[in-house]
């Protein structure tokens, strides 16, 4: 059995769909199918999660946008009618996000989370209609019937571990089976979501509770690039990568994957597969546990903006019991979580998501540090970027850290932080983000070229 994973560019249109439904019924063994919301149809388009969270927005200010309400109930109409579905798979959709928009109206608490969800649950109805029109025995299963139990965190959900002795039992059903992804639901019957994307963590739980023999997630790409094309014209194609290197690759940056999709599939040693909608029969990019030898140990070079250093500085720092424990227990209390914290005798800083703390949440922080640490300096930096080398077994091999130094010497970059800690698949390095890429060019001629 394979469990099946299809992201928004492959579900945008009527067109892409009939790719989906070519792909499932090329394979006996794609029987359970997990979808994502609907994607960009071209550059310059909106995806369907985004115009349901605008939508979800305009209405928490009093005024509903209509004009993004018809964009939405259009696009899924639009698909309906060119698959040449009945009438009622559009009005189904439409009543589902009508009852979310009435949850959102009455200010509900998990009244977003329901709306957002509408995406995902509109491209499943679709895709196991069509696939039943064309004669295929399928169905669309809602997450709560699939058994998906979630912790209720809002935006964040956690799966929790019944859920995988519930899955199991779809294996008995004789159909083709297509589940929305992006959410499950609470022991209580709430409606709460993944993070954003992910359906990638739908998919990879599914595959989990199924043990099923692969899991196959469609995107977009032919494969796995060393490093983010954006920087690097026509990168290295990567054929094989075991799932720490993956994790650490989608961690910082790598938008093919959800960086917390890859656990289930971890935990039951599941292989995963990365294809191409657009391309399926190139082979792709396998996710495995273990991998033999190879010539290099560096993989990839993965990269992402948006951070913040939190630098605090107290002389005898070190002989203070407690110091790192306060520091973090403020960032805590406010509601921040934190990327890394490398330190030094008298100076540590913490590498944070700039949107986790908004100048608002800033100055509590900084004055509550400055008050309860009795600190000599704190200071932020904002505008900062991650650049993280990966493979498996660097920390083994000598000269990797130096090669990489000389990397950014010739660069004319200038290294803000370095952190490998006890990780033996990356090494992290801090840069301003207006050198950024520069520093992955360079990089990428050092260990690739």
């Amino acid at each position: 059995m394979k469990v099946v994973k299809f992201g928004g560019s492959s579900l945008a249109d009527a067109s892409q769909i009939e790719k989906v439904r070519s792909i499932i019924e090329s394979d006996e063994q794609r029987r359970v199918v997990v979808v994502s919301a609907p994607g960009k149809r071209f550059s310059g388009d909106t995806k369907v999660t985004d115009l349901l969270i605008a939508l979800g927005e305009s209405i928490q200010t009093g005024d509903m946008d209509d004009a993004i309400y018809k964009q939405i109930i259009d696009r899924f109409r639009t698909m309906a009618e060119e698959l040449n579905l009945p009438l009622r798979v559009a009005e189904m959709v439409r009543d589902k996000i009508d009852e979310a928009v009435k949850l959102v109206e009455k200010s509900s608490p998990h009244a977003l989370d329901a709306l957002k969800a509408c995406g995902e649950d509109g491209s499943a109805l679709l895709v196991s209609s069509y696939l039943h029109s064309k004669g295929s025995a399928a169905s669309y299963v809602n997450p709560k019937e699939a058994g998906i139990l979630v912790r209720d965190q809002v935006g964040g959900a956690l799966v929790l571990e019944e859920s995988f002795e519930q899955l199991y039992a779809l294996r008995n059903r004789n159909e083709i089976l297509v589940i929305p992804g992006f959410f499950g639901f609470t022991p209580e019957g709430q409606l709460v979501t993944f993070s954003r994307g992910g359906s990638d963590i739908t998919g990879s739980i599914v595959a989990a509770g199924l043990k099923a023999d692969m899991y196959e997630n469609f995107t977009d790409v032919d494969s796995v690039y060393c490093v983010n094309p954006m920087y690097v014209d026509q990168p290295k194609q990567l054929t094989s990568l075991t799932y720490r290197e993956m994790r650490e690759l989608s961690y910082a940056g790598f938008s093919v994957f959800h960086d917390e999709a890859l656990i289930p599939a971890f935990k039951e040693k599941i292989p995963v597969c990365i294809k191409n909608t657009n391309n399926p029969s190139a082979p792709g990019t396998m996710i495995v546990a273990d991998l033999p030898e190879r010539e290099s140990h560096v993989v990839g070079i993965a990269s992402d903006e948006g951070f913040l250093n939190l630098y605090v500085s107290k002389y005898l720092m070190n002989r203070e019991v407690g110091f790192g424990r306060r520091l973090l227990q403020i960032l805590e209390d406010e509601g921040v979580s934190f990327e890394h914290a490398p330190s030094g005798i008298d100076d540590m800083s913490v590498v944070l998501r700039e949107h986790h703390l908004p100048p608002e949440k800033e100055e509590v922080v900084v004055q509550r540090i400055k008050e309860e640490l009795q600190v000599d300096t704190v200071m932020i930096e904002r505008d900062m970027a991650m650049i993280m080398i990966v493979g498996e077994g660097m920390n083994q091999t000598i000269g990797i850290a130096s090669r990489a130094a000389v990397a950014f010497r010739e660069a004319d970059v200038n290294i803000e932080m370095i952190n490998q800690g006890s990780s033996e698949v990356s090494m992290m390095f801090g840069v301003k983000s207006s050198n950024l890429s520069k520093a992955v060019q360079s990089l990428y001629h050092t260990f690739f070229e």
